[in-house]
């Protein structure tokens, strides 16, 4: 294989699945039309790099927007200016000092950055022949900290602290490899517990996962107390005492409200609240968290937090016990790294939220290379699992007895089929003119 040299082409895709049709991913808050923004980078030698973010619908195409704002400073560009200074050229994405005004590094243009970053990532996996998390566990830690942008977060973590921590960690990786590789990691299912969902398939679907090896399960709460009751009982009496039970808000309460509406449900011996208010109120997190330390439940949060800077905050502030990157929110590989090794600092577990449209592809590469190269450990942490879109991807994750197994194909397990972005691609695939034609969408 040639080595590509340089980026000849960049071109971006508006990809989105309707599943609000079956109630697919709704919770308190959203009632989502899983969506990505989808970019190829085409190189000198026909080599691709895919990458997505992933948004739920309406607004995916301001998204779109975005990354064709940021082709000028990508297109042309050598692959050996990337990926030999790959923090400074995430720092000169995340900067320009125009596009900065429209976040700066958060919203629409980091969603836009995550994609691209992204895709360059996947395509340094194809270079380089490896799944990408199998290229992180291959660099060494003065390799690795170079491609983190310290600045805002240095009062923490600093280049030095990381170079130690990553030293610190090589100790047993290839016997944690090989456990990877044999094993997996530790997967929770979201898959049962959307709100909805009828009580009747709640139930089916809980015994189904069940039987595929789940120990884990996520339900969706906030709208109403008494149906929240009435589904944790459901689900609890379905799965039994023996497995882990989570709750998520997604972001529907004021701090004393979250406080008031989650303790008569800690009985259902909850392992944490997931997003019960703004993802923004790093104090109010840290009130709830202390609030609900004696009755067993932690806070988990981070799906929705724009940057490493507000990530450095709950850390600091004590507001979250466990830390959900999510692996487009922010702004793609380079600066989830940065949030792995602040919480390690911290001691608090990583757990990233997925679903979506590719989460769980990229995330279990980011996760096995904390398990690999900083935190060492699966205990107490674990990925999120949904079962919906896999079959859309070239090399899809796969998931076996409740555990991802090890992505063994070359790159971020991003990449698209062509008939799947031809079905959905938006307003003009044939599944949204079908769609369209049945009057159960409205153009919009």
């Amino acid at each position: 294989m040639t080595t590509p040299s340089i980026i000849t082409a960049l071109t971006v895709r508006d990809i989105r699945f309707p599943t609000s049709l079956e109630a697919h991913g709704s919770d308190a808050i959203n009632d989502p039309d899983y969506s990505c923004a989808y970019v190829i980078l085409e190189t000198d030698t026909g080599l691709r790099g895919c990458g997505l973010t992933f948004t739920i619908g309406r607004g995916n195409e301001i998204v779109c927007k975005a990354i064709d704002a940021y082709k000028r400073m990508v297109v042309g560009t050598h692959l050996s200016t990337i990926y030999g200074g790959f923090g400074t050229f995430w720092h000169k994405l995340t900067q320009d000092p125009q596009m900065r005004w429209l976040g700066p590094e958060k919203g629409v243009t980091h969603l836009a950055v995550a994609a691209i970053i992204n895709a360059l990532w996947d395509l340094w996996g194809k270079i380089e022949n490896k799944p990408v998390w199998k290229l992180l566990a291959s660099m060494g830690p003065e390799e690795i900290v170079p491609l983190i942008d310290f600045q805002y977060i240095s009062d923490v973590l600093t280049p030095e602290e990381a170079v130690e921590i990553l030293k610190k960690s090589r100790a047993g990786i290839l016997e944690r490899e090989k456990s990877f590789l044999n094993s997996g990691y530790p997967a929770y299912t979201t898959s049962a517990g959307w709100l909805g969902y009828s009580e009747d398939k709640i139930k089916r679907l809980c015994r189904q996962a069940k039987d595929e090896g789940f120990t884990r399960f996520k339900v969706k709460v906030g709208l109403s107390k008494e149906d929240d009751e009435r589904r944790l009982a459901l689900v609890r009496h379905e799965i039994g005492d023996q497995c882990t039970l989570m709750v998520d808000a997604n972001q529907r309460w004021d701090v004393q409200e979250a406080i008031k509406w989650m303790k008569p449900l800690t009985k259902y011996n909850l392992l944490w609240i997931e997003e019960p208010t703004s993802p923004d109120d790093v104090l109010g997190h840290a009130t709830i968290a202390k609030a609900l330390a004696p009755y067993g439940v932690g806070v988990a949060t981070g799906e929705s937090c724009q940057n490493r800077v507000l990530f450095k905050q709950l850390l600091q502030a004590q507001g979250l016990n466990f830390c959900q990157i999510d692996s487009c929110r922010l702004g793609g590989v380079n600066e989830i790294l940065a949030v792995y090794l602040m919480a390690h600092k911290f001691d608090v577990p990583v757990c990233p939220h997925a679903g979506g449209v590719g989460l769980c592809e990229m995330v279990i590469h980011l996760q096995a290379f904390d398990y690999l190269g900083i935190s060492t450990t699966q205990h107490n942490r674990v990925i999120e699992y949904v079962d919906h879109l896999h079959e859309h991807f070239v090399n899809p994750v796969q998931v076996a007895g409740g555990r991802y197994m090890a992505p063994t194909a070359a790159g971020y397990s991003t990449e698209m089929k062509e008939s799947s972005l031809r079905k959905y691609e938006y307003p003009s695939g044939s599944e949204w003119q079908r769609l369209f034609s049945e009057g159960k969408f409205t153009l919009n």
